[in-house]
């Protein structure tokens, strides 16, 4: 199986990364094509996969396209390996943000088997969060080959694209609000008396720990609060201050304006 990526930016070096130290994909059975030729050598340099002339050479000798190009000129490159789509229907797997699998299609003149995935910028250490979802000539092989490709960078669930733009502020933005509640966390450390580097190695690490508490445990979250709450305790002080404070109503209200700036885009 070989894969093409047309475009080798961030997220596309990401997920090259996670297929190849998987081990699953030879590097040289994955092919690259960016217009900035420097990304394209780093990939090479990094990984040794194989360097295409151009978006029709990748698509030529691809059985996979990632679409990994920014939004606003997706559809001229689909423009421009539409004949070879057609001639060789490779699957075409687009993680170009905001660009709907009718979209997709409407910018070619050919059937083509399609995935819309939306990742997130965990991806860059392997812990991402992606969705995806298809059209209705993708087949079940289909889903099975991009489930595992994806999870070489972290989870991956199918989503109903109807739900994608609620999974792009959960899954897209949260990440840069869990950011600052780690920075946050940090700082207060600062502020009683902790070196900085040693009061966010403690905060990232505390809520990596958390996370993965809720996603292998069968606990409810606040099962678990439960759990680390002593009668009288620091911790129940600490909750009670968060909630005087507003903070799950401070969450609730971020990610409505975040969906709500979705919707004006």
């Amino acid at each position: 199986m070989k894969i093409g990526f047309i475009g080798c930016g961030n997220m596309a070096t990401a997920i090259i990364k996670g297929i190849i130290s998987k081990g699953g994909v030879d590097c040289k059975d994955i092919l690259v094509f960016d217009i900035y030729s420097p990304a394209v050598d780093k990939a090479n340099k990094d990984f040794g996969v194989s360097v295409c002339s151009d978006e029709v050479d990748v698509a030529m000798n691809s059985d996979i396209v990632f679409l990994a190009v920014k939004p606003n000129i997706i559809s001229t490159v689909l423009a421009k390996i539409d004949p070879v789509i057609k001639e060789k229907q490779p699957l075409v797997i687009s993680i170009a943000a905001g660009k709907t699998i009718e979209f997709l299609e409407n910018c070619i003149n050919t059937q083509a088997r399609i995935i819309r995935v939306m990742p997130n910028i965990n991806a860059k250490v392997g812990e991402a969060m992606s969705a995806y979802c298809f059209n209705s000539l993708v087949t079940d092989e289909d889903k099975k080959t991009v489930e595992t490709l994806l999870s070489s960078i972290g989870k991956v669930m199918c989503l109903d694209e109807s739900s994608f733009p609620l999974f792009g502020v959960l899954g897209g933005c949260a990440p840069a609000f869990a950011y600052m509640f780690i920075d946050a966390l940090a700082r207060a450390g600062v502020k009683n008396g902790m070196k900085k580097d040693d009061a966010l190695k403690i905060a990232a690490q505390t809520v990596y720990g958390s996370a993965k508490m809720i996603l292998e445990s069968d606990e409810h979250p606040y099962k678990l609060i439960d759990n680390v709450c002593s009668p009288g305790g620091t911790t129940i002080e600490g909750i009670a201050s968060l909630q005087a404070d507003g903070f799950e109503n401070a969450v609730h209200n971020a990610v409505d304006k975040a969906l709500d700036k979705d919707k004006r885009l």
